[in-house]
């Protein structure tokens, strides 16, 4: 096992850390905030969380820092970018080990997301080189159109804590090459990831003499998440977390007319038609349904299983389940670590309960885990369970290895169960048949705003825009033209001749 206070001190997080940066690391006088493992419920260490003083310090600081880092050229831009990206691979090792420690993921799971911190920042280098605006033909003689696209301002970014670091640098990376400053506001239930990636982050922007690009405010959702969404000063909010808290973080928003990037729950499902692979079926729900304890946005929650297949199906996934190792994330083995913490548990019990009383069938699990862990641990087993789509819980999204098993004859059914629910995230169906494959992906299939065949619902590469519909928000962030969400679009008209002829023909005086 690896040993943490080695990995914390090696990332320069100390027993007792300043829960602000801003240029500097803020002497900051907020109630403490204790970080615990939650394989063990060990103390990891402790953050004097920012008070409203410090938030005003740090935006005031950001703000100020824009109107330079605005005008550095974007590839100048691209390549503190690229510094910070050979960075991460430095510290690779040792930061996905912190996100194992504090958040419970396997150490797989910790490094890949280190991983997609990496590829992200490749994608923006070159994205540096490429924030293109269109020239559009104009209908006036002697006359140029075209728009170009500005840095927009200071960009706010709240994260959650089951990718406390990747979702970060989907943001920052592009928003600082857009030419972008940032305030970054991570969950308090993963503050240490945070101050880690802070420090990383300032020796690259230490050597290239950059100040003010990135920074960071870690404390309560009351002073520190209320401030920032209400500030005028951030035109930008990107958002990642829950339904109900995406919903008001857009509408408080949207009142200061500002922009929101919202990247909230998932109610993701697969289908399985007759004709699939259904070896690659099972290996997809597995890792949809397990993986990171089931506490992944686009983790898999409900599958629906033609009936011809339903009972083969289900007890195959029964045995897989039963091999699925629990335990220490940091055992290279373990293929589900804990729940984030006690509350957690209690939540995943809790849905226990309603879902023996809404009729569900629990076939496997459904239990917190007591042999073989710490005490103290947050272990629970990934649950299967037969149900219906129209079930209240089913409709939720419980953060949890939670799979509701549902049946189904004809694909259109199967299709009008899996878009009936509030959440339109990650979706995945398994068949050999193109005809079914391109119904599922036409506009009377999946209404998610991701849409897989033959793989399933998690593990999105950072080329793509990833995002989804309905509650879950409607933001997008990482690839394809998501810069566009940081940056403000100016149209340009330049006459070049001798004459003032207006558009549409309109004659006015002589």
């Amino acid at each position: 096992m690896r040993n943490a206070k080695e990995i914390l001190l090696r990332l320069g997080v100390k027993p007792v850390n300043s829960g602000a940066y801003a240029g500097e690391w803020l002497d900051t006088e907020g109630p403490e905030l204790i970080s615990y493992n939650p394989a063990n419920g060990e103390e990891l260490g402790r953050v004097r969380t920012a008070t409203a003083a410090d938030y005003e310090k740090a935006v005031a600081y950001a703000h100020e820092s824009f109107k330079e880092w605005r005008m550095v050229p974007a590839p100048k831009r691209g390549e503190i970018i690229r510094q910070l990206g050979e960075e991460l691979r430095v510290h690779k090792q040792d930061l996905g080990a912190l996100v194992t420690l504090e958040m419970g993921k396997i150490i797989a799971e910790g490094e890949g997301e280190v991983q997609e911190m990496i590829d992200i920042c490749d994608f923006a280098v070159g994205l540096s080189r490429q924030l293109y605006g269109y020239t559009m033909q104009s209908e006036r003689p002697f006359h140029r159109m075209y728009e170009q696209w500005h840095p927009i301002g200071v960009v706010g970014i709240i994260t959650s804590f089951n990718f406390p670091v990747a979702v970060w640098a989907w943001n920052a990376a592009i928003a600082a090459v857009c030419g972008d400053t940032m305030m970054w506001k991570p969950s308090s239930r993963t503050p240490l990831t945070a101050i880690a990636v802070q420090h990383i982050v300032n020796r690259v922007c230490e050597r290239n003499g950059v100040k003010g690009v990135f920074n960071l405010v870690i404390g309560s959702r009351k002073e520190i998440g209320e401030a920032l969404i209400h500030d005028k000063r951030i035109p930008v909010v990107s958002a990642t977390g829950s339904c109900a808290m995406g919903r008001h973080v857009g509408e408080v928003v949207a009142r200061r007319l500002g922009r929101s990037i919202l990247e909230l729950g998932g109610n993701n499902a697969i289908i399985v038609m007759p004709d699939a692979d259904l070896k690659l079926a099972l290996r997809a729900v597995l890792f949809g349904a397990v993986g990171t304890a089931g506490q992944r946005c686009t983790t898999t929650r409900r599958l629906f299983l033609h009936e011809d297949i339903f009972d083969d199906f289900t007890r195959s996934l029964v045995e897989a389940y039963k091999q699925v190792r629990i335990g220490d994330p940091l055992d290279p083995h373990t293929l589900m670590g804990p729940l984030v913490d006690q509350k957690a548990v209690r939540i995943y019990l809790e849905a226990m309960d309603a879902i023996r009383e809404q009729g569900g069938k629990i076939i496997y699990g459904g239990e917190k885990v007591t042999e073989g862990v710490p005490a103290a641990g947050a272990f629970v087993l990934p649950t299967l369970v037969e149900a219906k789509n129209s079930m209240p819980i089913v409709q939720e999204e419980t953060f949890a290895p939670i799979l509701y098993l549902i049946r189904f004859r004809e694909l259109d059914d199967a299709i009008r169960m899996h878009n009936d629910v509030p959440q339109g995230l990650s979706s995945a169906i398994f068949t050999t048949n193109l005809k079914y494959a391109e119904k599922f992906l036409s506009a009377m299939g999946s209404d998610c705003g991701i849409a897989n065949v033959n793989i399933g619902t998690s593990g999105a590469e950072i080329g793509g825009a990833f995002g989804g519909e309905k509650d879950t928000g409607g933001g997008r962030e990482a690839g394809s033209d998501a810069w566009k969400g940081y940056m403000r679009r100016q149209t340009n008209t330049i006459n070049w001749g001798d004459d003032m002829p207006l558009a549409q023909g309109i004659k006015f005086g002589d």
